[in-house]
């Protein structure tokens, strides 16, 4: 009998709205297209964030190295 392969979790699909827990860091994702992402990076009580542009597998694979958390979306 062979055995049965258990795939990993795919992670979640990059949508605006979400917002991920990157340590004491907190990404806010504004827009999302089909290789950009619009995004804001701040500290948890921030009051101004700069909004910042960057490609799709980029933040991908940013929050999967630093073991980012979705909090809201």
């Amino acid at each position: 009998m062979g055995k049965t392969k258990t795939l990993p979790a795919r992670p979640q699909p990059l949508a605006a709205g979400q917002t991920w827990r990157v340590g004491d860091l907190n990404l806010q994702i504004s827009t999302v297209g089909p290789m950009l992402v619009s995004y804001k990076l701040g500290k948890l009580d921030a009051v101004r964030l700069r909004s910042t542009v960057s490609g799709k597998s980029t933040i991908e694979k940013y929050l999967k190295k630093n073991k980012a958390v979705l909090v809201a979306g």
